[in-house]
């Protein structure tokens, strides 16, 4: 039986119970070769976690856990790729209404480009494609999942306006499943190509990694997977929450603002006004009154600076594995391209993706990564983008700021140099992946069922960006990817978002198969033997026996042959079934002089009782991750129900901007109203998000709502008992279009302050109807 050396089987050990999000404790390692079979008890629940989807059976505690955090998984991948979707559909509508709106482009024009992007078109023929071509699609893409050298090309090829189609297939379908280690790490590896080549071609130092570029789009859209949002939610939040609580704590620095501060609120007091209007930033920053007001405004800037800093540094085995693993590379190809580059300099560029593409955004914008319940009131949004700006110049260790007045916060930016520094070094201290990589290809390639869940669009598309680009992609005739392309001919047009459909696509290897270099490399003991595989799958058999039976998991076991006994006898078929075969298993074993019956299989026994006690353990840390990932999956569904209905109030803008034009009337059904809703059901859909009316009187106030025209709205609020309404006030649905286009999220209206998402949402669902 071949042996892999130590060094190396610790390796792989340790990447696999990583890879399995088990707690990796280097004194649980083997050290001495005398260990290694010992040790086999991480590999053994990475065997485990596999066999268990088929393993019904056991329906313990654990499994049940396991089988939970799996779906939540499956389900995050699934959503996360939905909202993708979404948010480039919202993005592209948001541009086309802006013209709209602005009168930069024709109604007609709009209405072309919207529908052949959002709408559905005549269905052609032949969209779906036959046995020969998915066969064909199949080899094509198990090669640009295997070999990732491909798909990096293509991303640095593409162009903006194409980078979003091809970021959706490549992050949430050829690497979709963001928690399974083999799809992570081919990921990453294809990461590693596409910043080795990004660096090469660098000419500007300074502009390295920052520039709006497919690439950094890609970085921007990898820490947005599942694990980035995860870490997001659980470290940021109490830190943004402070915040926000504190809605009256005024923290505006430029002094500017400052000073038109003053003056307003002099003139709100009836004062008269002395100062002089429509001075300099440099005489603002001069004046006593705003050098009074700005001293201690600085002191609680960098106190909440300091505090989030903190929170983050303190948090960094919580940053997920890629986000540093993709630190590490910066950092090691910084120091190949720039020998002569200083730590600071380095450490610059780390922090150029940490807080710039993942940490910053998420401060900023909370409430577009779901972060918090409610939307930041003016001041603590302010709050938050200049703490986010006081991070960014400590991450770049910059002299200087791009605008003057956040020099002042420079105390900040000096005293944190050194601690950041390390921060960021410590960041880049995680192993790599490579020989987990090759074991999971291994037990990936074993079970003969790769495929993927991909549309038809995602297929297409892909396809006609690599003929697009195939004379970069591969000059060679002879390569596998030219012969690929040239036996598939021409992409197929899209297809009609209606016919879009899912397809399950079967991955194989055309040209060998891909076990063969993995087999022939076990004479040189660079992987797992056949024996080991066996021995790790003997004793996972054993111990879901064991766990099949209470009884005996309870107490120490010191017999497997009685163990086996037990199972045989049982009256359970699936028990019987798994006691025979752990039978033949150990026959094998001692027949190929792996194990010794003399001693009555004294050290699997001995593991076996390990393996159960670790087991119990990993169920500890199970229901840690999965209380984790229900908060991650339920912010991502509350993503999900915010896009649709950005999506459609845009479309229900379109609709009614057609039919005010004049042209074609559209066969839709329009309420005029009034309709009448209860203050207790517009707060209930989260239409209504503060109201100043006492509580006791809440009940008999409600609102009416009615449409005169297509496209405008009359709202007015009521009290019972009495005739006219309290209030009323007329909308626009242009009106409301542009406040959600310039982020204002909220509409007042003096008694009562409206959700303008919701708001949007809740008059095209009783007022636009088709």
């Amino acid at each position: 039986m071949s042996i892999i050396t130590t060094t190396k089987r610790h390796s792989i050990l340790s990447n696999i119970a990583a890879a399995q999000g088990l707690p990796v404790n280097d004194q649980d390692l083997p050290t001495t070769s005398g260990e290694l079979r010992q040790s086999r008890r991480y590999s053994v629940t990475a065997l485990y976690s596999m066999a268990a989807e088929q393993d019904v059976e056991v329906e313990d505690d654990l499994s049940k856990a396991q089988k939970r955090l799996r779906q939540l998984k499956i389900s995050i991948s699934t959503l996360s790729k939905k909202n993708f979707t979404l948010e480039r559909d919202v993005r592209y509508l948001d541009g086309r209404i802006a013209l709209l709106i602005q009168n930069h482009m024709a109604l007609e024009e709009v209405k072309q480009e919207v529908s052949s992007h959002l709408y559905d078109i005549e269905v052609t023929e032949g969209s779906y494609p036959d046995d020969r071509k998915m066969q064909q699609y199949g080899g094509l893409f198990f090669l640009l999942q295997t070999e990732p050298r491909h798909i990096a090309t293509l991303v640095r090829l593409v162009s903006l306006s194409e980078i979003d189609t091809l970021l959706q297939t490549v992050m949430f379908t050829l690497y979709g499943n963001q928690y399974e280690s083999r799809e992570e790490h081919l990921l990453l590896t294809m990461f590693q190509s596409v910043l080795a080549s990004q660096f090469d071609s660098a000419t500007d130092f300074g502009g390295l990694l920052r520039a709006n570029t497919p690439v950094s789009r890609m970085m921007n859209t990898y820490t947005r997977r599942g694990p980035g949002q995860s870490y997001l939610k659980s470290v940021l939040s109490g830190c943004i929450n402070q915040v926000i609580e504190n809605s009256e704590l005024n923290l505006e620095i430029n002094p500017l603002k400052v000073y038109e501060q003053i003056i307003s609120d002099m003139e709100d007091k009836a004062m008269v006004v002395s100062l002089p209007r429509g001075i300099s930033a440099e005489e603002a920053q001069a004046n006593p009154q705003v050098q009074e007001i700005l001293r201690p405004r600085i002191g609680q800037l960098i106190e909440i600076a300091n505090t989030f800093l903190t929170t983050i540094i303190n948090s960094i085995e919580l940053v997920p594995y890629g986000i540093r693993w993709i630190c590490k590379q910066i950092r090691s190809l910084t120091k190949r391209k720039y020998p002569d580059a200083t730590e600071m300099s380095i450490c610059s560029l780390i922090g150029g993706f940490f807080f710039l593409r993942f940490i910053n955004p998420a401060i900023v914008t909370p409430q577009a990564y779901m972060l918090i319940e409610q939307n930041p009131s003016r001041h603590p949004r302010r709050t938050l983008t200049l703490v986010a700006k006081m991070l960014q110049n400590l991450a770049n260790k910059a002299s200087y700021a791009k605008e003057a007045y956040m020099m002042s916060l420079n105390p900040f930016v000096e005293g944190n140099k050194a601690r950041i520094n390390q921060f960021f070094n410590s960041l880049c201290e995680v192993g790599d992946f490579y020989e987990s990589l090759e074991m999971d290809q291994y037990m990936a390639l074993s079970k003969k069922d790769l495929c993927l869940n991909i549309t038809l669009n995602e297929l297409y598309g892909t396809h006609a960006l690599l003929v697009k680009h195939q004379d970069v992609l591969c000059p060679n005739k002879n390569s596998h990817l030219r012969m690929s392309l040239e036996e598939l001919g021409n992409s197929p047009s899209q297809v009609p978002r209606n016919a879009n459909c899912s397809i399950e696509l079967p991955l194989f290897s055309r040209w060998k198969n891909p076990l063969t270099d993995i087999e022939n490399s076990r004479e040189n003991g660079e992987v797992i033997s056949q024996n080991d595989i066996l021995y790790m799958e003997a004793k996972s058999l054993l111990v879901r026996i064991i766990r099949s039976l209470p009884h005996l998991a309870s107490k120490p076991i010191t017999s497997l042959s009685d163990i086996i006994d037990t199972a045989t006898d049982s009256k359970d078929s699936s028990l019987v079934r798994k006691g025979i075969k752990a039978q033949e298993m150990l026959t094998e074993l001692v027949t190929n002089g792996v194990i010794d019956p003399v001693d009555n299989f004294a050290l699997m026994t001995q593991e076996v009782n390990q393996e159960l006690v670790h087991l119990g353990n990993t169920r500890d840390q199970v229901l840690i991750e999965m209380e984790s990932l229900e908060g991650v999956y339920k912010t991502i569904c509350d993503h999900n129900n915010y896009l649709r209905m950005q999506l459609e109030s845009y479309k229900a803008y379109l609709q009614n901007v057609r039919m005010h034009s004049g042209g074609k009337k559209e066969k839709t059904h329009h309420t005029s109203g009034p309709l009448k809703f209860s203050h207790h059901q517009l707060e209930r859909d989260g239409v209504i998000f503060e109201c100043n009316v006492p509580e006791s009187r809440r009940n008999n106030i409600f609102f009416n709502i009615v449409s005169p025209i297509p496209g405008t709205f009359v709202i007015s609020l009521h009290y019972k008992g009495r005739e006219k309404p309290i209030l009323e006030m007329d909308l626009k649905l242009d009106d409301l279009l542009e406040k959600q286009q310039d982020n204002v999220q909220l509409l007042d209206l003096e008694y009562v302050q409206l959700n303008v998402v919701r708001l949007l949402h809740l008059l095209n669902k009783y007022f636009n109807k088709r």
